[in-house]
């Protein structure tokens, strides 16, 4: 559970409830916190995701790196970041029998809204997952809001898991970092015609194998008059939304894009 960087009362909670946060899903779920709330944090970001098209609010390296991956895997259907553990009577109740001290502001006596750093939904599942360094289990007091978690969301039918570094596969998150720049090609000044002609270009050059990723890119970018460097962006682009297959758990090796490589296209 992050600190509230702000005071917090009865009347921020209002406010909270009233603007939808921790509410809705897809496009439309607002987190409870968002980097706003955290100008301190010097780790925190902002990632637009696939999945939903959402902006999304991270608080961690490590929280990014974990988003990238779920944001990237076919089976999950929704990702919501900094979910709450709306109902505060539980999560107290919860507290109390365990015997652990619930979190309540100092000034105002008000309790705080827990929250779960991702709520992930799959077909089949729905999973919160708490996300630490795993140097931060030491800490009784961290180790005490997690057993209330996993206590909230066992009660309630939900998987609970915890994330640490040692879970997170770096480089493949890494991978997706790197094409995700890509993601959208209007935001390199292409529009939407030349978009559909380069991709159809690149992807008519990919499969023929006899050319080097270096030369297909020259003859794209001559082709269409683009920039150096936009024959990249695009292939990227299109591994991004899965229109041409990279092995991203790997390390990119980057002299292939010099040399003759076999590439899939989906």
């Amino acid at each position: 559970m992050a600190r509230y960087s702000q005071n917090w009362n009865e009347t921020v909670y209002k406010r909270y409830i009233y603007e939808g946060r921790g509410q809705g899903t897809g496009l439309d779920y607002k987190p409870w916190l968002t980097v706003r709330d955290f100008p301190s944090l010097g780790m925190v970001s902002r990632v637009k995701g696939q999945i939903t098209g959402r902006v999304y609010h991270l608080m961690s390296s490590l929280e990014t790196s974990l988003f990238y991956l779920l944001d990237w895997s076919e089976n999950v259907l929704d990702i919501r970041e900094q979910y709450p553990l709306l109902e505060i009577g539980k999560a107290i109740e919860i507290a109390e029998r365990a015997k652990i001290r619930y979190p309540y502001d100092a000034k105002s006596g008000f309790p705080y809204v827990m929250t779960c750093d991702f709520y992930v939904e799959t077909a089949n599942v729905a999973t919160a997952i708490s996300v630490k360094p795993s140097s931060e289990l030491t800490k009784m007091r961290v180790r005490e809001k997690l057993e209330i978690e996993r206590r909230y969301w066992t009660s309630k039918g939900v998987r609970w898991e915890l994330v640490t570094e040692h879970e997170i596969n770096y480089v493949k998150a890494r991978n997706i970092e790197w094409l995700s720049q890509s993601c959208d090609l209007s935001n390199f000044g292409l529009e939407a015609e030349r978009q559909t002609m380069c991709i159809s270009f690149l992807l008519s050059s990919c499969t023929s194998f006899t050319d080097s990723f270096g030369e297909i890119f020259d003859a794209l970018e001559n082709r269409f008059d683009l920039s150096n460097g936009m024959g990249l962006n695009i292939y990227k682009h299109l591994v991004y939304h899965k229109i041409i297959a990279l092995d991203v758990d790997k390390p990119i090796d980057f002299s292939l894009f010099g040399r003759n490589v076999v590439t899939t296209v989906s």
